[in-house]
């Protein structure tokens, strides 16, 4: 692993760049000025070339969406094919930062650069702002040569871009990797379809979680609204509500006419493992694939990516049980990313 001889600094907007205004802090363009100002400040830091670019406008990243993961990617695609960029530094707001950096993990897989996000608490200039650290700390690490694939620098920490979580949302150390079980068959080859050169579409996905009292009607209700893929946050090892007839055929008819339904733990440390109840055997027999231990952002960027490449349902439903890129396998050296990511 060699320090990049060209880097790419892709701001998106983020507290990082933020300025005040009479409603509060709001996205700012032009964060290179002070970017490079920050470095003048902290001459004797190792920092490899880099040119900049951003998105068009910035954004809270409380409003990301999915074409931003699409704009995202396809940034980072030019950048390596067109421009001979061996490396990328992406500044991003915390809110979803995870989310991009899993979704990015996905769309790019294959990839043969490290692509590495950050971002901070506080915008960059503010009394005590942890930017400044998260800056230097993301050029040291992208110095000293980072594997291809995608990361998240957070407060001195190197997380793993597929398995990393925001855990706090008032505490600088506001990033974690998910304490959950993780094993699963990693992937021997890819299809065509899911590497990183090839484009994606946006995919209608959700997110539902299983509580006390969901019924029928509200499950109904958005499977009918036209998704593709049902990302379920169950009980425990993988239950919910089996007794419920209605609720379980509104499941299996979904899933006959072609959604994919997949399924995670809610709990901090939980994984799907449908065989150990009944009730978790009942939502399996409906279509619900495991999503073993991944986390929500990791799962939900997963069926993203799968279904945007055209996959089949079935097809879908086999890559999402296999392992890509270290989000379902046990945890690599630290510091490192999984081979395909």
């Amino acid at each position: 692993m060699n320090a990049p001889h060209k880097l790419l600094v892709l701001y998106t907007g983020g507290t990082i760049g933020m300025q005040a205004s009479a409603d509060g802090l709001v996205p700012a363009a032009g964060f290179e000025a002070r970017l490079r100002a920050e470095q003048a400040a902290r001459p004797g830091q190792c920092v490899p070339r880099w040119y900049y670019r951003e998105l068009s406008p910035p954004i809270d990243s409380a409003n990301m969406h999915q074409g931003h993961w699409l704009a995202m990617r396809d940034a980072i695609v030019a950048a390596v094919t067109e421009d001979g960029c061996d490396a990328v530094l992406l500044l991003h707001g915390t809110d979803t930062l995870a989310y991009s950096a899993a979704a990015l993990s996905f769309l790019l897989l294959g990839l043969g650069v490290p692509v590495l996000l950050t971002g901070s608490m506080l915008p960059a200039g503010a009394a005590g702002s942890d930017a400044a650290d998260n800056l230097s700390g993301a050029f040291a690490a992208l110095a000293a040569g980072l594997a291809p694939g995608v990361h998240l620098y957070f407060h001195g920490r190197l997380l793993h871009g597929a398995r990393a979580s925001k855990i706090r949302s008032e505490a600088f150390d506001a990033f974690a990797e998910a304490a959950r079980p993780r094993h699963g068959a990693a992937a021997a080859g890819l299809p065509a379809a899911l590497d990183w050169r090839q484009p994606r579409r946006p995919v209608a996905v959700a997110v539902l979680p299983v509580f006390p009292g969901l019924q029928a009607s509200h499950l109904r209700a958005l499977l009918d609204s036209g998704i593709e893929a049902l990302l379920l946050e169950c009980y425990g090892s993988g239950t919910g509500p089996a007794e419920d007839a209605a609720l379980l055929e509104v499941l299996r008819e979904a899933h006959q006419r072609g959604v994919v339904l997949a399924a995670i733990s809610q709990c901090a440390e939980g994984h799907v493992e449908f065989g150990v109840y009944a009730a978790g055997h009942q939502l399996a027999a409906c279509g619900l694939v495991s999503g073993g231990g991944m986390t929500r952002e990791a799962a939900l960027a997963k069926l993203f990516a799968l279904c945007g490449a055209g996959l089949t349902q079935a097809e879908v439903e086999h890559w999402f049980g296999i392992d890509l890129c270290g989000e379902r396998s046990a945890p690599a050296a630290e510091g490192e990313a999984g081979a395909l990511c």
